[in-house]
């Protein structure tokens, strides 16, 4: 199993904005933080204040910031809010046509460990994952792209 960029990105989002809580923070700042483009994080922007996480304010002097102390914000939800499609296999989703539905067991092990997954998740918040040094001080580099010889 693999989170979509779009939680990932959202939990560095989330993460700089605790980190810059005197201040409004911007798309643009951010997405040159951590190497991600703009178009990409604005459309996270976007759903995370639509989910409520964040508030944003329009305008030359707008940005962004938490809507929620770091504490109050739990992974799980957050994780829940961003993924799209948290099926780990045919069977636990809409439109399921696998020919072995009742004749196989995957389908409750699989759901039992998901639902272990985002337990952890439920009992961890933005706090816990918070870098003990401010972003700014700690460069995260972008995952470097091949180029061909």
């Amino acid at each position: 199993m693999r989170l979509t960029n779009m939680s990932d990105y959202a939990v560095r989002l989330l993460m700089y904005l605790s980190s810059h809580r005197d201040r409004l923070c911007t798309i643009a700042e951010i997405a040159q933080f951590y190497g991600i483009s703009e178009p990409h994080l604005m459309k996270i922007t976007h759903r995370l204040a639509q989910h409520g996480w964040i508030r944003t304010v329009r305008g030359k002097n707008g940005g962004m910031e938490l809507a929620h102390e770091p504490h109050d914000i739990s992974l799980g939800a957050l994780i829940r809010d961003m993924e799209n499609d948290l099926a780990l296999v045919e069977c636990m989703g809409p439109g399921n046509h696998c020919i072995l539905t009742g004749h196989c067991g995957l389908k409750p092990v699989i759901a039992g460990a998901l639902q272990a997954f985002m337990d952890y998740l439920d009992a961890r918040t933005l706090a816990d994952v918070l870098p003990p040094a401010p972003p700014d001080t700690v460069r995260i580099v972008p995952e470097r792209v091949a180029t061909r010889a």
